[in-house]
Order: C-alpha cells, then structure tokens, then sequence
C-alpha cells in the first residue's frame, strides 16, 4: 500500500490567500490567511502547508478553485459535488456534513443543528465539532449563530465572521462571546 499524497493550492479571498489541502481522494482543508494563524492556532498547519507540493491540475480536478473564486465574488454557489477527504470521528463528520445542508444567505442555531442531526440534546458536541471544522466556508460553519442570533465563536474571528456573511447578504448581526472574537 502506498502513501496517500497531500498537495496544497493557494486561492484569493478577501483579497488575501488562503491555503487549500488535498489529498489525490479529495480537499481536506481550507486554511485561513496567514496574517490570522497565530489567532486561531494553524501555525503548525500552515508551515506544514508551505512543505507541500502545489498540484493546480488537481485542484481544477475537483472543482473547488472555481467554486471558491465564485464564492469569494458573492455568488452562490454549492460545494457538494466537490469530493472530501477529511478526518475527523463519525460524530464529527455527521456535524460537518450537517453544516453543509445549511443554505446559502441563512443561518442556522447550533441547536437547530443539533436538531437537524437527530441530537436535540448533544448542542455542546455539536458546537465543539463545528469548531474543529477543517474546512470552513466548504463545510459553511460561519453560518451557525448563537441562540439568540448573534455572532458567537469563529477560529478566524468574529469579524471574518460578519464578513463571509456579508457575501451570502446576511448583515446585521451583533457580537457576542468571547473578547478574542470582538471586534
């Protein structure tokens, strides 16, 4: 049996770059700018991205460089056709699964997903695996709210937050959470 190779592709969003990684099976995951890994803790993933081999063939393969360059232009645009290679427990891919059925422009509660999920009373897991999500904007994690519809915790912050939000025209919402998250 061979070992599985990873690839990395830089993509624009928010006029800045993000990392894609994959493997030749599907994307695993989405990397914030760098300017922000410090904050939500990816240092290790990014220098490890650094050290992978940019393969732009497979990435166009999948579908996502265009999706996301539609998608970081404000047009809706659906990820479900674009294969996956994500870890992560059977409870945590049923969450990220989940998130995916969310639809553009909404949002949902964590306790509406939760209920979505058959687990009305697991909204603390639920929560715990949005927050462990490797691909976020793919896996829309940003559109999971507080229960009183504010903005509540997001790896990149609460501001990043707002604005991919803001793509799909949900504006308005209030912050909330933790002071790391203000803005």
């Amino acid at each position: 049996m061979t070992a599985n190779r990873i690839y990395r592709q830089t993509v624009m969003g928010f006029d800045q770059p993000w990392t894609l990684i994959a493997s030749e099976r599907g994307v695993s995951q989405l990397l914030y700018p760098p300017h922000l890994s410090s904050m939500t803790g990816q240092d290790d993933d990014y220098a490890h991205a650094k050290q992978l081999t940019e393969n732009p063939g497979l990435f166009a393969e999948f579908g996502i460089l265009d999706l996301l360059e539609q998608y970081f232009a404000g047009k809706p645009v659906s990820f479900d056709q674009v294969p996956l290679d994500v870890g992560g427990t059977p409870f945590q891919q049923s969450v990220w699964k989940g998130l995916g059925q969310i639809p553009f422009g909404t949002t949902w509660t964590y306790k509406q997903l939760a209920d979505s999920l058959g687990k009305p009373e697991a909204i603390r897991a639920v929560s715990t695996a949005v927050g462990r999500n490797p691909l976020p904007v793919v896996l829309p994690c940003h559109r999971v709210v507080g229960s009183n519809g504010t903005l509540t915790g997001f790896r990149g912050g609460l501001e990043m937050k707002r604005d991919i939000l803001a793509l799909e025209g949900v504006t308005g919402m209030k912050a909330v959470g933790h002071e790391r998250f203000q803005f």
